[in-house]
């Protein structure tokens, strides 16, 4: 093998030193070389984000639970006949409006007052018999004076006497008996109100049967009641509230009303004496005006309790506030214009709004934009009217508001 000239070696040598020698050098400011050489544009800080702010508010705001709840009649009754007979007239028309006392259905009487005539006429012979009784021991009476008769002539007399008389007593209740009886071939209304659908006609058989189908039903409708269930977890404040004087409680408009519609105002009359311990619940009932009929027993809504009111607490948007497991959290303006995060307590829920404690009174808190901050990141502002938020924000926000306020009133 030919072996390699030195001098080629020797250059090698060389080369590979001034390589190593280039690597190793720095500039002025100690840097190496490579690191000098990098763009001057990449600074470490942040650029400022845009982000929209609204100012907390100082507010007086009412706590208030919301349940569903069925319009009931404070009255409802069935009417059923109490006798076997045909219908004769049919007074009253469906749907109509019928005040008590006023007569609803006439029933053929023929044979009851038949009877009653029966019963009257037994009882003027038993009286007839009674005067005659009564002359009867007068005389023995007289007589037994003068020694005409022995004693128990007069007793026999006497007795006669006191059945008679218990005879025409007897004879008066069979007509009061008969009187009863006759006064059920008129059905009259027992309480004012709204009649239902009517139903049976002039001729039809009704029978004095309780499981019979009732011939028409009456609810009165004004005032009229909604009952409504609240969790266990809201007894304490119900009753607190209920002990302070009249609860006021508010009808929100059902569904498919029209867009505006008003809600209607009531109390709280009745607290239910036990919670259902299989639902973990509490009835409660509540009495509204209806002269405008608006309610219906029966309609399907939902109620508005206010329970207390909060006065001069912080109130932010919901879609601010910022939910990592069980923390709660939302972003202010710091003094020199970066993102600070404060930890909030969540105390109510307000709809699009939600009570907070933990921020200053003149605390502005990013409202937009949040998704994209860290706390001490510069911030570029802009104001916000709450439009911009997004939905899945508002919604996570929401829930977030209203498990803790539901906490906070354990």
């Amino acid at each position: 093998m030919r072996a390699t000239p030195s001098w080629i070696l020797g250059g090698l040598v060389l080369a590979v030193l001034s390589v190593l020698a280039g690597c190793g050098r720095k500039d002025e400011t100690g840097a190496p070389a490579a690191a000098a050489s990098a763009p001057a544009g990449a600074a470490s800080a942040l650029p400022p984000q845009n982000v929209g702010v609204v100012k907390v508010r100082q507010a007086d705001v009412p706590i208030t639970l919301e349940a569903s709840g069925t319009v009931t009649a404070l009255q409802s009754v069935d009417l059923r006949a109490q006798t076997t007979s045909t219908v004769a007239q049919v007074l009253v028309k469906d749907g109509q409006n019928v005040k008590k006392g006023e007569l609803l259905f006439r029933f053929d009487d023929r044979a009851d007052r038949a009877s009653l005539d029966k019963a009257r006429a037994q009882l003027a012979r038993d009286r007839a018999s009674l005067l005659d009784l009564e002359r009867q021991l007068n005389r023995a009476k007289e007589l037994k004076a003068q020694n005409f008769i022995a004693q128990n002539a007069v007793d026999t007399a006497q007795a006669n006497f006191d059945a008679g008389q218990a005879l025409v007593r007897s004879d008066e209740a069979a007509v009061q008996a008969a009187q009863v009886s006759a006064s059920y071939n008129e059905l009259r209304a027992p309480i004012s109100g709204r009649a239902g659908i009517v139903n049976v006609y002039p001729g039809s058989l009704v029978q004095a049967n309780a499981s019979a189908t009732p011939l028409v039903n009456i609810a009165q409708l004004d005032p009229i009641g909604i009952s409504f269930t609240v969790p266990e977890t809201q007894l304490g404040a119900l009753l607190a509230a209920t002990r302070a004087g009249a609860l006021d409680v508010e009808a929100l408009p059902p569904p498919g009303s029209p867009k505006g519609a008003p809600s209607i105002k009531g109390r709280v009359s009745a607290v239910d004496n036990l919670v259902d311990s299989s639902t973990g619940t509490l009835k409660v009932k509540a009495e509204f005006d209806n002269k405008a009929q608006s309610l219906w027993p029966g309609q399907y809504l939902r109620v508005r309790v206010t329970l207390r009111t909060l006065q001069g607490v912080t109130v932010v948007p919901q879609a601010a506030v910022i939910m990592r497991g069980n923390d709660r959290s939302v972003y202010v303006v710091g003094p020199d214009n970066t993102a600070k995060l404060v930890p909030v307590q969540l105390r109510a829920s307000l709809g699009e709004q939600v009570v907070v404690e933990g921020l200053d009174a003149t605390a502005q808190v990013v409202l937009e934009g949040k998704q994209n901050l860290r706390p001490g990141t510069p911030l570029k502002l802009q104001p916000s009217g709450g439009s911009g938020a997004s939905a899945a924000g508002a919604a996570s926000a929401a829930s977030a508001a209203s498990a803790a306020a539901a906490g906070a009133s354990k």
